[in-house]
């Protein structure tokens, strides 16, 4: 039997990491277009979901610091055999939540899973990136953002119809008998770049001169994500309670936006060929900011004497913030990946913990500063975030 060439290895597992992070943007935002009725289900306020989200940021913060060593020691493969399974059987979970305690555990459960499977594919991503000598990581994340538009679309079109626990659980267990046929076509211990020792490239200090560019580049991160974070978790709710947009319709923000997302990181690889990564990264950060507070400044006085424009207005505005943040993930990553002296896996799991408590930690903050105004001037912070992503594009080498 012919031994296949790494080049061909790499070759089967990019098609592979494709519908991986596919059923991963899928299981992480398949609750999305149903938030407004879980957040009911379990009796909260505006604040008190925002303080039932920092379950998931926690979540996702312990499950980051661990995957990082754990991919650098056994391989990117082990640690997606078991978040494949921790993800959904977290959103299965918050289907089935009536109590915040309950999901409060099931959205910690759901971040660890996400995390751990996060750094893993970015991992292997870095890697393929590296023996097929081109440029995919735009590409990969666009193909999360297909999974989370098709779920969200779903979780919409349905929502009349199927109750939240039938909906995530049928979801969760989809992802999970699709997402292990892909992880035994991924790159093998021997090719996704973790060592198998516990050499210094893995013991990096908290802080440090070495380190400082980590940091710098983990805070334009965590900038991206509060703005994506806060699209996703707050979007519908946006239109509900502050326009008067009904069940269903109003997940059309989120899913604007997503599909915006997926225009955006689809072109992100040419695009950051082109633009460079620092330059890209700019742009997007200062335009998206301006265009999506525009849009909220202008539809939501305008919902009370002309909702349709309004719908239009609001929904044109999710889709630059989803045009501006698409490319920001990737760019950041990488460049923390590309970091000389440190594992990629490890570097991107430090970046990833800094940066990934912001798609959590931001939504949570929202949720507070909603409870004392509304919902849309909440959304200030996450637009301001997106300027400061713009901002630390200078950090992007």
């Amino acid at each position: 039997m012919k031994m296949r060439t790494p080049i061909e290895i790499a070759q089967q597992s990019k098609r592979a990491l494709w519908a991986s992070f596919a059923i991963m943007g899928i299981a992480s935002m398949g609750w999305v277009a149903r938030i407004p009725e879980i957040k009911d289900a379990n009796g909260l306020s505006n604040a008190q979901f925002g303080l039932v989200l920092l379950a998931s940021s926690l979540g996702s913060i312990v499950g980051a610091q661990l995957a990082g060593r754990l991919v650098h020691t056994f391989g990117s493969r082990a640690v997606l055999f078991a978040s494949s399974v921790m993800l959904p059987a977290g959103l299965c979970a918050i289907g089935f939540s009536t109590e915040p305690i309950i999901l409060a555990c099931a959205l910690f459960l759901m971040g660890f899973g996400y995390s751990s499977m996060d750094v893993a594919l970015n991992t292997q991503a870095v890697a393929v990136e590296k023996i097929l000598n081109a440029r995919s990581m735009s590409s990969f994340h666009a193909m999360w953002s297909v999974g989370a538009f098709s779920t969200t679309v779903l979780g919409g079109s349905i929502a009349r119809v199927v109750s939240p626990q039938v909906n995530l659980s049928a979801v969760a267990a989809i992802c999970v008998l699709a997402f292990i046929p892909c992880v035994y076509k991924l790159l093998p211990e021997n090719l996704d770049g973790h060592s198998g020792e516990d050499d210094t490239t893995a013991k990096i200090p908290l802080f440090g001169k070495s380190v400082m560019p980590l940091w710098f580049i983990g805070f334009g991160l965590l900038a991206a994500l509060i703005a994506e974070g806060s699209a996703s978790d707050w979007g519908a709710l946006l239109l509900r309670d502050d326009m008067g947009i009904g069940k269903g319709v109003n997940a059309s923000a989120y899913a604007s936006f997503a599909l915006a997302m997926i225009t955006a990181r689809f072109l992100g690889d040419r695009a950051l060929d082109h633009f460079g990564p620092a330059r890209l990264v700019r742009i997007c950060g200062y335009f998206g900011a301006l265009g999506w507070g525009a849009s909220i400044a202008i539809a939501v006085p305008l919902s009370e004497s002309n909702p349709l424009i309004a719908l239009i207005v609001i929904n044109l505005g999710f889709v630059i913030a989803g045009l501006a943040i698409g490319p920001m993930f990737p760019a950041f990553i990488l460049a923390a990946s590309a970091i000389p002296g440190i594992a990629p896996s490890v570097s991107s799991a430090r970046a990833f913990v800094i940066g990934l408590s912001g798609f959590f930690i931001g939504p949570s903050i929202i949720g507070f500063l909603a409870e004392g105004t509304s919902i849309s001037m909440a959304m200030a912070f996450p637009i301001l975030a997106l300027l400061v992503a713009g901002f630390l594009s200078r950090v992007i080498k």
